[in-house]
């Protein structure tokens, strides 16, 4: 029986990140529980990866084994969740997938965004979802710190241990913390300033403390050698320039 896979757009800022947790304050816990609720018994909800606390999804995607006693088309499955779900949540697409289709082990990439507000006030309607920075920023070196980071690195530096090793064991494991960043783009528009990252895949906070090491050497705080030196040496001193939730948005799974 083929598989449904749904992309799935929400606000992080009410929830404890992608992944489910006790007390079910995780997305994938809402979902779980619309589905039970919708075919009264549980249907686990595989995603493509986690997101943490206050990170936002613009299409995230998961997929689930549809049960045999709900016959439903593509758009009445959206109605019958979505009426289900907070408005936090909403599955915006659903479709039919091969029945080998995993959400997470068949993504190829992902894309990122970082956006963060530069005006001297954040408009309540940008607080929660953008990363409020004072302050001039040198953009010629943000961009020469982004082609820095593009390509192929061992991103142990740039990344955060989730406890399930040693800061050794993760420095021995250099395949497990490789990765490729196809694309890294600064965009300028307005009072917002927009990070784009493509990659074959991300490590926990990569996304964040690539952002926050970039914007330290903008603000001329680090320079662009001590920026090159991470990915170019992964025995080193991890950063701890961690950027904010508030501005991460999951933007698109690649298959």
């Amino acid at each position: 029986m083929p598989r449904l896979k749904l992309t799935i757009s929400y606000d992080g800022r009410p929830w404890q990140g992608w992944q489910s947790q006790v007390g079910g304050t995780a997305v994938q816990d809402q979902i779980e529980a619309a589905l039970k609720d919708l075919a009264g018994h549980r249907v686990v909800v595989h995603g493509s990866g986690r997101t943490d606390a206050g990170v936002h999804a613009r299409a995230q995607v998961a997929h689930i084994e549809p049960p045999e006693s709900l016959r439903l088309s593509m758009d009445s499955w959206i109605r019958a969740l979505n009426v289900r779900l907070p408005y936090s949540i909403r599955i915006m697409k659903c479709e039919e997938a091969a029945e080998d289709f995993h959400a997470r082990f068949s993504a190829t990439g992902k894309v990122y965004e970082y956006r963060i507000w530069r005006g001297d006030v954040i408009s309540p309607f940008e607080a929660g979802r953008a990363w409020h920075l004072y302050g001039s920023l040198d953009m010629e070196a943000l961009r020469a710190g982004a082609v820095a980071l593009r390509g192929t690195h061992n991103f142990a530096r740039l990344s955060a241990n989730r406890g399930d090793m040693s800061d050794d064991e993760r420095r021995e494991n250099a395949e497990g913390l490789t990765r490729t960043i196809s694309r890294l783009e600064v965009h300028e528009e307005g009072d917002v300033l927009r990070l784009e990252f493509e990659g074959d895949g991300f490590l926990y906070k990569m996304v964040r403390l690539m952002v926050g090491s970039l914007i330290h050497v903008a603000r001329g705080r680090e320079s662009l050698e001590w920026l090159r030196g991470l990915v170019a040496n992964p025995s080193g001193a991890k950063s701890s320039h961690c950027a904010p939730a508030d501005g991460l948005y999951l933007v698109r799974v690649l298959y």
